[in-house]
């Protein structure tokens, strides 16, 4: 009966459904343990973050002069400053705008801001939304670092400010749509030096006057510098790299440009220097190396009886050395070296850039000869359009600029010419080595006549375009 029972089907079914062992307990009682414990991280991963304070409670509390160093950490903005104090974040102080308005507004004179980062601006054009919007005079920014604001520093009807040292960009948005570096509007007598710029759109200086631009290193923008209506700046030193455009004048006289590196403003529209209306400019020792177009002028100079002075430049390895818009006058072309252009000089819309005085200018194409050893050519340097008529007089056919197609119908146009070519331009005194045109220094009097004076001091070693190129390009 016993084993009719132990082998009875339903018995063996209930001896299938068994009771839990020891074993199976503890790993259920684990397993309910961990959905607890992972039920109590989910309750705290949507607690709400503890909120930054507000570094406005300690700029409030201080008084006017005080240094205010704040406890490292990340504070609440925005903040505003109505008093001159110095805010001294040493590099440990982070303030965040919230992703609303600017970070900082400066509405007075003689704050000093250094070693703090800036983050999080709002995303509003009108509103300017900025690392800091400064609405006032004697300020000092430096030791900055800037991230994640539309704008960067933005200067309205300010002066004698100082912008010093800053790592400044903006929002990570397509390039039309980022907000500017650093913006100037209606402002004068400040000093923008030593900041790094990285992905942001512009830099522009409106409707000011005598500030100084030294020194910066701008690349992945759109304009490096852009100036409108704006009179008697400086910019020195700077180095401008991988921007759509380096420097823009537009209505903007008396404008000194002097020892700045551009390279690779390369786009459908790159240019190193461009001037439009632009007159009384001084474009001095620049080096503007594999640019679409080196240096762009569009009816330029514009004042009468003003001149524009384009002096011991290096102008190499780009599509066009120099365009002019139209044929125009005025301008003063002398020491400079034109190296490694596909096309060494342009006249879009018109038929001649000899207007201009070009003396004393080094062209790797020339082809003639100095029997005297007195390091100039014996003859003039001409420069005639030939094919190049094509692309000039219709734009479309700028594609193929450069192609076989168009150096071949070049080379049969100077075999034997359709028509007579265009005289684009007449160097009298070419100069045979690059040196040579880099060794001779200039001179303005106050009538603004340019001499040259020769420095036999000098060092005379030549200036390698070829290596500068590679060099840019890491190779």
């Amino acid at each position: 009966m016993a084993n009719m029972r132990r082998t009875s089907p339903w018995l063996t079914r209930q001896e299938k459904v068994a009771v839990p062992t020891c074993g199976t307990w503890v790993a259920l009682t684990a397993a309910a343990m961990l959905i607890l414990m992972s039920l109590g991280l989910l309750a705290a991963e949507v607690q709400p973050k503890k909120p930054y304070p507000h570094l406005q409670e300690l700029v409030d509390a201080a008084k006017p002069n005080d240094t205010l160093v704040p406890p490292p950490g990340t504070y609440a903005g925005p903040v505003r400053i109505d008093k001159p104090i110095t805010i001294d974040g040493q590099g440990k102080v982070t303030i965040d705008g919230g992703g609303k308005g600017s970070v900082v507004y400066i509405h007075t004179d003689g704050v000093s801001l250094r070693g703090l980062r800036l983050t999080n601006s709002g995303e509003s054009y009108n509103d300017i939304d900025s690392g800091i919007q400064v609405r006032g005079n004697f300020n000092v920014m430096r030791d900055l670092v800037i991230d994640n604001c539309l704008f960067g520093i933005d200067l309205g009807q300010a002066e004698n400010n100082i912008i010093k040292r800053n790592h400044i960009s903006s929002k990570p948005f397509d390039l039309g749509l980022r907000g500017d570096s650093i913006r100037l509007w209606y402002s004068f007598h400040n000093k923008v030096t030593d900041n790094v710029i990285r992905d942001s759109r512009d830099m522009v200086v409106w409707y000011s006057r005598d500030n100084l631009i030294a020194r910066n290193d701008s690349r992945g923008g759109r304009y490096s510098l852009h100036f409108m209506y704006s009179q008697y700046n400086e910019v020195i030193d700077n180095h401008y790299e991988d921007n759509a455009v380096g420097i823009f004048l537009m209505y903007s006289d008396g404008v000194v440009i002097r020892n700045n590196y551009i390279a690779r403003a390369s786009g459908p529209t790159g240019m190193g220097v461009g001037f439009k209306e632009t007159s009384d400019v001084e474009i001095v020792g620049n080096t503007i190396l594999n640019c679409a177009t080196g240096i762009y002028l569009d009816v330029s100079p514009y004042q009468p009886d003003t001149t524009n002075r384009i002096l011991n430049n290096v102008i190499a390895f780009g599509g066009v050395g120099i365009t002019f818009l139209n044929d125009w006058h005025g301008n003063i072309f002398q020491g400079n070296v034109m190296e490694g252009n596909i096309t060494q000089v342009s006249v879009e819309g018109g038929k001649t850039a000899n207007h201009n005085i070009w003396k004393g200018n080094y062209w790797d194409d020339y082809e003639g000869f100095d029997l005297d050893k007195d390091r100039v050519g014996d003859t003039p340097y001409e420069l005639y359009a030939y094919a190049d008529r094509i692309w000039m007089d219709v734009p479309p056919a700028r594609f193929f600029k450069g192609s076989p197609v168009l150096e071949v119908l070049d080379f049969l146009e100077r075999l034997a010419p359709f028509s007579a070519p265009n005289l684009t331009l007449r160097d009298d005194k070419p100069l045979m080595l690059a040196d040579a045109a880099l060794s001779v220094s200039y001179k303005h009097t106050s009538e603004r006549v340019v001499k040259p004076t020769e420095s036999p001091t000098k060092d005379t070693s030549g200036f390698d375009a070829l290596k500068a190129l590679r060099d840019s390009l890491g190779r």
